[in-house]
């Protein structure tokens, strides 16, 4: 009889923001984002000088949850997902903590993207999101080996998921994904006729 053992498991954490307390309110921390980016000259400036599509406060805005109360208590929530997702994976932190490295809005318009990144100076990445109208973009995860698989034939349309060469994850409002900051991803064409919007994040481990 043969034998066969799955290795080098890539995890990709998902649950409701709402899980752990404190519960944040998706109305309030939804006007807090329009509210933001309206008022954030320095950030509307830097999207358009770099050809950013919509809105991102990534490179203006480092106090989020110190401005609006809405963002003080979703980083309380997210630091509960992430001490489960550090469960998870088994790290021994040694006398160090994981903890919040920085966190944006994202504001995508209709027919726009992201292109696939990695965050290489963090250990977890991830999203929760605020507004998905129907159409809106997924969140496209690759397998971090695709660069080494060279001659190998492409995997079935039918595959077993944890096998496909690529993960298309259609998040709902609510939901909070994360995964290592390593995990290659990029968010596709937004379809809808409305914008998307969601808060990203990292953390780091000192």
């Amino acid at each position: 009889m043969s034998q066969i053992t799955s290795l080098f498991a890539t995890r990709l954490y998902r649950a409701r923001l709402d899980g752990f307390d404190p519960k944040v309110s998706p109305q309030e921390l939804e006007a807090s984002c329009w509210s933001i980016a309206e008022d954030d000259e320095a950030g509307q400036q830097w999207c358009e000088d770099n050809g950013y599509p919509g809105y991102t406060s990534y490179a203006s805005l480092t106090d989020l949850p110190w401005r609006f109360p809405a963002f003080a208590d979703l980083v309380e929530a997210l630091d509960r997902h992430v001490a489960a997702f550090i469960e998870e994976l088994d790290w021994d932190l040694g006398d160090k903590e994981v903890q919040l490295e920085d966190l944006w809005i994202n504001i995508l318009p209709p027919g726009g993207m992201h292109s696939n990144h990695i965050h290489p100076h963090s250990v977890i990445s991830g999203t929760t999101y605020v507004s998905m109208p129907d159409g809106a973009s997924s969140l496209k995860l690759e397998d971090p080996r695709l660069s080494r698989m060279m001659a190998a034939p492409p995997r079935r349309k039918d595959a077993r998921e944890d096998l496909k060469t690529f993960y298309y994850a259609k998040p709902q409002v609510g939901d909070v994904l994360l995964w290592e900051s390593w995990l290659r991803h990029e968010v596709m064409l937004n379809q809808a006729d409305e914008e998307r919007v969601s808060v990203s994040f990292n953390y780091k481990w000192e």
